[in-house]
């Protein structure tokens, strides 16, 4: 894996907002308000945290036939951007799937997909799908039911630790997720079974589809929630780099780690304040369009 400066990890993350933004442009909006919160979590991850193999995904784009059947079962897993599965190395899950555009932006970033595979974003028949599923680029498994990836993480995990293999899984989540029941099922497990190599990282931006999340569900405190379900629960800025990374690398000896990133889905995006906490999918009228423009170009 190459070694990154922090600064190459901060302009990765930069790059992703550009990016991404650039998408909302030209399509008319998509899941802005994940990549201004989560880029520079998942840039760190990427670059600084994750122990991962050499890419075994095809370099562009390919046509996708389907859901997966009996006519359709050699279709290449998104979890091959990953490298190949060995005891040493890390895995990789994402449970929010609609952060799909900020992990193909951090897979081209980091030289295990083609730039070129972005213009198939969002594109009928494409792997490069708005919402991940299973084949899309950077995925593990299809990931519409929140809750449903991390105890697909934590499976691994714990089938890991049984077979004695010295590699980590970390699953990404939204804070939206917490309010799920099977999530908290699933750390009381992972604490059960002393799972020291699990990493659940969240990225708080406080929003959900129905606005801020203190106003649909209470959460808070979220560090003592983990802790009474056994795990080992850290709070970190998720804008600052050297701040991930020491959270990321806390010791937590037989017990899963939680990192709780705080962030703001407004991150360098001036203008979407006037519309928080309403920010889960963000279309640009043509109103806004030379607002955000001007940012892109000034990126």
């Amino acid at each position: 894996m190459p070694n990154y400066t922090k600064a190459e990890t901060q302009a990765i993350a930069n790059q992703i907002r550009k990016q991404i933004l650039g998408i909302a442009l030209k399509s008319g909006g998509c899941y802005l308000a994940q990549a201004c919160s989560s880029a520079e979590i998942i840039s760190t991850l990427y670059t600084q945290i994750l122990n991962l193999g050499p890419s075994v995904g095809e370099w562009d784009a390919i046509p996708f036939p389907g859901v997966p059947g009996p006519d359709n079962m050699d279709y290449q897993r998104g979890s091959a951007y990953h490298g190949l599965p060995a005891p040493d190395k890390d895995r990789f899950f994402v449970s929010c799937c609609h952060y799909a555009s900020v992990i193909y932006c951090a897979l081209v970033a980091t030289g295990r997909l083609s730039p070129k595979a972005l213009e198939k974003f969002n594109v009928d028949g494409w792997n490069m799908e708005m919402i991940g599923a299973e084949h899309s680029p950077g995925f593990e498994n299809t990931a519409g039911s929140l809750g449903q990836t991390v105890s697909i993480a934590g499976g691994t995990a714990h089938a890991r630790k049984m077979k004695g293999e010295t590699g980590r899984v970390f699953c990404l989540l939204g804070d939206g997720e917490l309010q799920e029941g099977q999530m908290w099922e699933c750390v009381e497990v992972a604490s059960h079974y002393k799972l020291d190599n699990f990493i659940m990282v969240v990225d708080a931006n406080g929003q959900q589809v129905e606005g801020a999340i203190e106003d649909q569900m209470t959460e808070e405190p979220l560090t003592a929630r983990f802790e009474a379900f056994g795990a080992k629960c850290v709070t970190c800025n998720g804008h600052e780099i050297d701040d991930i990374i020491a959270a990321c690398n806390v010791e937590h000896k037989d017990k899963p780690l939680v990192v709780i990133c705080r962030t703001r889905g407004t991150t360098g995006m001036p203008p979407l304040e006037k519309r928080y906490p309403f920010l889960h999918f963000v279309r640009i009228s043509e109103a806004e369009r030379a607002e955000f423009q001007k940012i892109y170009d000034e990126m």
